[in-house]
């Protein structure tokens, strides 16, 4: 297959084996002499470890724990906080202290529940609430960033000011709902141990190992497995599991399988931070903005994993799409002692998106203006300053992509309808709500150049088939379709030519993790440079070699300390509008119409980009209204996907979407980042629905029935 428009859909280089189910998953794996583990968690939320008894254990099987581990006791993410084995302290409740091995899991099970473990119990902290009123207390603050105006001028502005409006702004967990839980397998060789898996992340892994098991980087080797979904969920919390089995693989000098049930999965992995988010704003008497500040508080759980660089791109999201005079923000992450959050598609601009459109909604009605209308008088442009001082130096086409959306949505003739509709029927309430939003591509500032560094191989063969040797993984999302594209199109090759194998770091160099919106515009800008080499020195029938670097695009530096600069090199951009029901005796939302535009440079595969649309759409707009998890004294209460309950094919309309045109130049054909952007816009737009309809403003997400229900008893008690 020849390609002539890189956009053109082609059929999914792995759609054979997903769809007749002949694709090994991880659980699918059996190797020679492969035992299981099983860990023993804390049944606390924070305390000391006393004393541990074993039962007795039969022949073949095993306890590995803190002491087997032959380097320092911590996955190696940022901070060193992290143990793989808890052996003094327990920080949340389901933290692994030990793992038993054998060859057959009910006697495992059996085992576990016979180990005795005594604790002293100490004071928790369970809420982010506890957490921000002890924010100063030792060892509660895990980081912290501040940027923006300086306060003595915004106190002048707030003195001089019409209205000071303040609101406080609540989200919730979100839970991935990945298809295929957490797996890992450590392949026990004399020479090396293999660790292959469900993950996201390879060299995240790998470099967790070599810290974990103080070898070389030649002793270990990780090669990603077919996964089921990671959005997140599989960039750093494998790395735990991977030190897990491969401590234990070196320790019984067997192969060891660690795959969790859906239960364990959802009550130990890491979710979307919970947020608090403050707004205090300063209006004129036209309800004009005349300062701003934010403050934002996340809830880390009971370790900083990657919570500060989830932080970080909150706060670089605290404005939205909005070029707000004075503006100020601040922003904190803080322990608590329940499961640790971590990276979840969107990484902290869902948080940020749901508070700032709400509140702008809401200032929209201050100022007796419609809210689109609001909006659109404070939307950056190409040219402005960013929030960090850097610039949107591309074309912006949200005006554009508005203007569209409201016509094809009809959106004022139905807001007009909707209000008649609502006066004459007592129960079913109407509503329509849009969001505006972007998304930085790629990691923050320069984190590319600094950290990361990414390098792609390209390698022919003596039959001049080609072959992708980088080490980004397909978790869903349709790399190994996209970027193999960008290479046949590039060498003029049929895509068949052009094979894309499930890494491994024996034969894949760093190119940076699966993440922040960067495959397709980094890896694959990178792939299109090398085929361009390839091209030039082609020689038919001879085995060739191609490597390229990744390049720093000039920007204005990005200064992490102060805030400052360029965070991004560039950003997508997405409007939303959504129309809801409401039912105003149960409380029940029915989902009627949702339009989505989009603008992601040039697209490389229009399918691939439709998958996108509709399964970042029905993730944001569930995190809204549907997906509710709870904590309740550091223990997770959903335990399954039905007491969770994210969207299913009943709660999914058919989503109206186009994408604009507008290609970057450094991205692959002009594409930039798609996976995160379908995601933001989904929440603030159901609830600006959701208020179009009650005629009430809410200052949380998800607006379940129960939220709705408890607001029109308040309501009604006002009204008296």
């Amino acid at each position: 297959m020849n390609l002539k428009d890189i956009s053109t859909s082609v059929p999914r280089k792995d759609h054979k084996g997903k769809v007749s189910g002949q694709l090994p998953y991880i659980s699918d794996v059996k190797v020679e002499d492969m035992v299981y583990g099983v860990l023993y968690r804390s049944p606390i939320a924070y305390g000391k470890i006393i004393s541990i008894h074993l039962p007795d254990l039969p022949e073949d099987y095993e306890a590995v724990g803190a002491q087997h581990i032959p380097g320092p006791n911590y996955v190696k993410i940022i901070k060193e906080d992290q143990p793989i084995f808890a052996n003094e302290w327990v920080n949340y409740i389901g933290e692994p202290i030990l793992m038993l091995v054998g060859k057959d899991l009910d006697i495992l099970y059996r085992l576990l529940d016979e180990v005795k473990i005594e604790f002293e119990e100490h004071q928790a902290i369970y809420t982010l609430e506890e957490a921000v009123k002890q924010k100063s207390a030792p060892g509660v603050n895990m980081a912290s960033y501040e940027f923006g105006e300086n306060l003595d001028t915004i106190t002048s502005i707030e003195l001089k000011a019409h209205q000071i409006i303040e609101e406080e702004y609540d989200t919730g967990y979100q839970e991935h709902v990945y298809l295929e839980p957490q797996g890992m397998l450590a392949i026990y060789k004399d020479d090396e141990i293999v660790v292959q898996g469900s993950m996201q992340c390879l060299y995240y892994i790998k470099n967790a190992l070599v810290n974990a098991l103080a070898c070389g980087d030649d002793d270990v080797r990780v090669v990603q497995s077919p996964t089921g979904g990671g959005f997140g969920g599989k960039e750093e919390f494998p790395s735990m599991m991977a030190c897990h089995v491969a401590v234990a693989a070196k320790a019984v000098k067997k192969s060891v399988m660690l795959v969790f049930d859906r239960s364990e999965d959802m009550v130990v992995t890491t979710k979307r931070h919970p947020a608090k988010l403050k707004y205090r704003t300063a209006i004129d008497q036209e309800g004009n903005i005349l300062s701003m500040c934010v403050e934002i508080f996340l809830d880390g759980g009971a370790n900083v994993g990657l919570s500060s660089v989830v932080l970080q791109r909150a706060l670089l999201n605290s404005a939205g799409v909005y070029k707000i005079p004075h503006f100020h923000a601040k922003g904190y992450v803080l322990k608590t002692n329940t499961v640790p959050n971590g990276a979840f598609r969107g990484f902290g601009a869902p948080q940020s998106f749901a508070g700032i459109e709400s509140h702008i909604g809401h200032l929209s009605k201050l100022a007796n203006n419609e809210p689109m209308e609001y909006k659109r008088k404070y939307l950056v442009k190409q040219g402005d300053p960013t929030i960090t001082k850097g610039n949107f130096r591309d074309p912006i086409l949200m005006e554009e992509m508005i203007e569209d959306a409201l016509n094809t949505s009809n959106y004022k003739k139905k807001k007009r309808e909707f209000q008649r509709l609502n006066q004459q029927n007592q129960r079913y309430k109407k509503g329509i709500g849009t969001s505006l939003f972007l998304h930085g591509c790629g990691f923050t500032g320069s984190g590319e150049r600094d950290h990361i560094k990414a390098k792609v191989k390209l390698v022919k063969s003596k039959d001049d088939q080609v072959s992708l040797k980088i080490s980004n993984s397909d978790m869903g999302q349709g790399i190994l379709t996209t970027l193999s594209k960008i290479v046949a199109k590039e060498l003029d090759l049929p895509l068949e030519d052009v094979l894309y194998p499930y890494p491994d770091t024996k034969e894949v160099p760093d190119s940076g993790p699966t993440v922040a919106s960067r495959t397709t515009m980094i890896v694959g800008k990178l792939l299109e440079r090398a085929a361009k080499n390839l091209k030039a020195q082609w020689q038919t029938g001879v085995e060739q070699e191609v490597v390229e670097n990744y390049v720093h695009r000039e920007m204005i530096p990005w200064d992490e300390k102060t805030f400052t600069g360029d965070a991004y090199p560039a950003y997508s951009w997405g409007v939303n509008i959504v129309e809801v029901e409401v039912d105003t005796l149960t409380g029940n939302i029915k989902l009627e119409k949702v339009y989505a535009n989009y603008e992601v440079g040039k697209v490389i595969d229009d399918r691939v980009m439709k998958g996108q649309i509709d399964g970042g759409l029905a993730q944001g707009l569930a995190y809204g209204y549907l997906e509710k998890m709870t904590s309740k004294e550091g223990k997770i209460q959903q335990k399954s996907i039905t007491d969770y309950g994210p969207p299913t094919s009943l709660d999914v309309v058919s989503i109206q979407s186009k994408v604009f045109d507008n290609p970057y130049a450094d991205g692959p054909y002009g594409a930039k980042g798609a996976g995160e952007l379908t995601l933001i816009g989904g929440a603030p737009a159901v609830q600006a629905a959701i208020e179009d309809a009650l005629q009430t403003p809410f200052q949380q997400i998800p607006i379940t029935p129960e939220v709705i229900i408890a607001s029109l008893y308040v309501r009604e008690g006002e009204d008296g």
